[in-house]
């Protein structure tokens, strides 16, 4: 009797805790939507890395953000590996857009310099406060962060970077430059499989950001291209984010007024988990009802309405409307993907069920090598896409290639699990 009392006990204890831990979810995700939407003074603008210097259209704007021909510009190249070098190239590219630039050598692989005390010279502050724009270089965002914010104290040259953004100034950031641009960053998570089975670990896998996006926004980069959807929406579930945006290559994102407008060669794509819900009686991570909307080039989004624009070109061309009379879609396969979070495949399948017979495509998120470490190398992930009422899409070939836009679009993640290994060899 009584060891069948004692059980009787603990499943109810755990289904309590499962209960307290829904409940946590909930309340973390509540407490952001009950945040106040308030515009980041100034402008600032995550470039998603691998940013070519011929991009004409990112670096020309980034010279009109800050005041046209003349104005001046601060580089940074805390980040780099090899600083000088990367220092020249973004000054020299600047310089052609018409910005005068000035290079601050506060980077802990410039030789023969002190970065830490480079961050307190006041010679330095002074030129950031003259300025109109900071360029922040890629390579590693860890430099960044514990150069101009050891242990979470504000050297005075972030301080002044700051007050440039406080009246108005750009704020720029690639890669590196970019992942410090919210709150929370990820310092050291290139394995993003690992994230999505829960290895998530402050000051080794996440990190603190400088937070020039405000604390509302999660921004990753390089995102599209290394499939990182799959480690935003963990973070953003952990840390009770509501929106992320992650940037990809090549591509910005400027952040104005409330409102991010997308340029550059490709795009990005909006995670918002405002309606998202989540079981936690499976175990690992798992996710209902997050929306999605890729924004093309040219696309805009406005943070407090949740409302995504299409660009002018597009929406002068052709809206993917199910509901039109005459409407028919151009695919008519059963979208079905082995690798989601392969090279920019997310937005592909997007792309594809909104202009599909099908209303849902699913993938899968898996290590079909899984490391020697791996205590979970059955663990996979499925992601299930569904076009639904709320669903809307546009596209136009007027750039010379098949450009899609896709506003909120339903993404559902559920662990699976998967044989190992996935294959052997046929016998006949």
């Amino acid at each position: 009797m009584l060891p069948m009392l004692l059980k009787r006990i603990a499943d109810i204890s755990d289904r309590l805790r499962q209960v307290l831990l829904c409940l946590l979810f909930a309340c973390a995700v509540n407490s952001v939507m009950a945040t106040p939407t308030t515009p980041v003074p100034g402008i600032v603008v995550p470039i998603g890395g691998a940013l070519r210097y011929d991009n004409d259209e990112v670096w020309k704007r980034l010279v009109e953000l800050a005041g046209g021909k003349g104005a001046n510009y601060v580089v940074l190249p805390t980040a780099a590996g090899n600083p000088q070098r990367t220092a020249k190239l973004i000054a020299e590219t600047l310089s052609r857009h018409g910005a005068v630039v000035v290079t601050i050598p506060i980077a802990p692989r410039w030789p023969d310099t002190d970065a830490g005390k480079a961050a307190h010279d006041t010679q330095w502050v002074e030129k950031i406060r003259a300025a109109n724009g900071v360029f922040l270089s890629g390579g590693a965002q860890e430099r960044i962060v514990d150069t101009l914010a050891p242990d979470g104290s504000e050297t005075p040259v972030l301080k002044a970077i700051r007050e440039l953004l406080n009246r108005g100034g750009v704020v720029a950031g690639t890669s590196a430059g970019a992942a410090i641009m919210s709150s929370v960053m990820f310092r050291d998570a290139q394995d993003v499989h690992s994230i999505l089975k829960g290895v998530m670990r402050d000051g080794k896998e996440i990190d603190r950001g400088l937070g020039f996006v405000g604390s509302e926004i999660f921004v990753d980069q390089h995102f599209l291209r290394r499939g990182r959807i799959g480690r935003m929406l963990p973070l953003m579930a952990n840390k009770g984010y509501q929106l992320g945006l992650g940037v990809d290559e090549n591509s910005a994102a400027i952040f104005r007024g409330g409102e991010i407008e997308i340029i550059g060669a490709k795009g990005a794509l909006l995670v918002d988990l405002s309606t998202a819900q989540r079981d936690m009686q499976p175990g690992p991570f798992n996710i209902s009802n997050a929306r999605l909307s890729y924004l093309d080039h040219g696309d805009r989004y406005v943070i407090a309405t949740r409302q995504a624009q299409a660009s002018a070109r597009k929406a002068e061309d052709h809206r993917l409307d199910h509901s039109a009379a005459g409407f028919k879609p151009y695919f008519d396969n059963d979208p079905f993907y082995l690798d989601i979070l392969g090279d920019t495949t997310i937005v592909n399948a997007m792309a594809n069920l909104m202009d599909n017979r099908y209303r849902v495509a699913v993938g899968l998120a898996f290590n079909a090598r899984p490391r020697q470490d791996d205590m979970q190398p059955d663990l996979g992930f499925e992601f299930t896409l569904t076009r639904d009422e709320r669903s809307s899409g546009w596209f136009t070939g007027s750039f010379g290639g098949e450009d899609y836009s896709v506003f909120n679009m339903r993404l559902d993640v559920r662990p699976v699990r998967l044989p190992h290994p996935l294959y052997v060899p046929w016998k006949p």
